[in-house]
C-alpha cells in the first residue's frame, strides 16, 4: 500500500480551505480568497508563509528570478489558490512545473470558483522521493 506523504498537513489544508469556501462561495476574485484563507489558516494555527519566495532551478543551477507561491504551509507544501469555473490540465501542468523547478514535494492546486465544489489536487513532485517514513510515521527528508 502507497503511503501519502504529507497527508494529515494536507487535510489540515484543505479543512482550511473548505471553511473559506463554505463561507464566501464563489464569485469573487483570487485575492479575496487568499487573504481569507490567511485569516482561516491563523485561526487554525496551521503554520504558513503567504506570498513566498521560492528558488527556481535550472539543472543545478539556482536561477537569479523567483517563484513567488500564494502559500508555503509547514515549509514544504505549496499551495496555489484559483479562482476558475474549472481547473484545467493548464494549472496542474504549471503546478508540475513549480515543484520540479523549485524542488518542493507536494503541491496543492486549489480553486475556490468552481460552482458545485471546493475543487483541488494534490500534486507530488519529484523531490518527494527524497523523504520516508520513520517508526513515528513522520517523514524525513534524506538528502
Amino acid at each position: 500500500m502507497v503511503e501519502l506523504i504529507f497527508k494529515d498537513e494536507v487535510y489540515a489544508i484543505i479543512g482550511a480551505a473548505l471553511g473559506v469556501y463554505n463561507t464566501l462561495r464563489p464569485g469573487f476574485a483570487k485575492g479575496i480568497y487568499q487573504e481569507s484563507l490567511e485569516i482561516e489558516a491563523t485561526k487554525r494555527r496551521l503554520p504558513f508563509v503567504p506570498q513566498q519566495e521560492i528558488s527556481v532551478f535550472y539543472k543545478e543551477t539556482r536561477l537569479k528570478k523567483f517563484y513567488v507561491a500564494d502559500f508555503v504551509f509547514y515549509e514544504k507544501i505549496i499551495v496555489e489558490i484559483k479562482a476558475l469555473d474549472k481547473l484545467t490540465t493548464r494549472e496542474e501542468s504549471q503546478m508540475l512545473n513549480y515543484l520540479k523547478a523549485t524542488r518542493y514535494p507536494v503541491g496543492l492546486l486549489v480553486n475556490f470558483g468552481n460552482p458545485d465544489e471546493l475543487e483541488w489536487k494534490r500534486m507530488v513532485g519529484v523531490a518527494a522521493t527524497n523523504y520516508r517514513i520513520n517508526q513515528s510515521r513522520r517523514f524525513i527528508r534524506e538528502d
